[in-house]
């Protein structure tokens, strides 16, 4: 199967996802600077998980432009990654509105940590379908910032028990780690095409 009505889609749902989230900022009635202050959790959040989709897109696009054809298996696992996303807005915009307490925090970590998942499902599914030698395998290799993002979101988890504000560190520290685009695939494609 083309793999064009799957890209298309997963940039709409993306698109819609990024909407939704800052349709939860509130304006505020009033016309002086105080005004805004009780909304800086939820704009923090907001700038949080709009640099987590724009990782997810820019990471989705990479992955797609190493795979040619796509199978039932993979629009599946795609439909997975985007449903754990699309909880994106509802988790951060609690966590944001509870200001940053306990259990916002621990459900906006399962979410990434789902999601997380889900995208190592979607590439192994793509690598499944294109064989051993696949294009993808080459360019992920041991995967460690996959691996290390994974067990990273694990223990904050627990953490946020502890102290929200120790998971909430995770969460960024990810984003951080992933914030320069994935060159992998963009190399391995060059090299492959000179």
């Amino acid at each position: 199967m083309q793999k064009n009505r799957l890209e298309a889609f997963s940039d709409g749902v993306l698109a819609i996802i990024i909407t939704i989230m800052v349709l939860e900022l509130k304006v505020p009635r009033g016309t002086d600077w105080n005004t805004l202050w009780p909304l800086f959790p939820v704009f923090l959040s907001y700038v949080l998980s709009f640099a987590y989709v724009g990782i997810y897109w820019n990471n989705h696009h990479h992955l797609f432009q190493a795979t040619p054809h796509v199978s039932a298996g993979i629009l599946w696992t795609n439909l997975n990654l985007l449903f754990w996303l699309s909880l994106f807005p509802f988790s951060a915009a609690w966590m944001g509105q509870n200001h940053f307490s306990t259990i916002p925090t621990v459900l906006y970590g399962a979410v990434l940590l789902l999601a997380a998942m889900s995208y190592t499902a979607l590439q192994y599914a793509i690598m499944t379908h294109q064989g051993p030698d696949s294009l993808l395998a080459a360019a992920l290799g041991s995967d460690w910032k996959g691996k290390l993002s994974l067990f990273v979101y694990v223990a904050a988890l627990p953490l946020a028990f502890v102290n929200p504000a120790i998971a909430q560190a995770l969460y960024v520290v990810v984003a951080l780690l992933w914030i320069v685009p994935d060159r992998r695939i963009e190399d391995i494609l060059k090299r492959r095409s000179d």
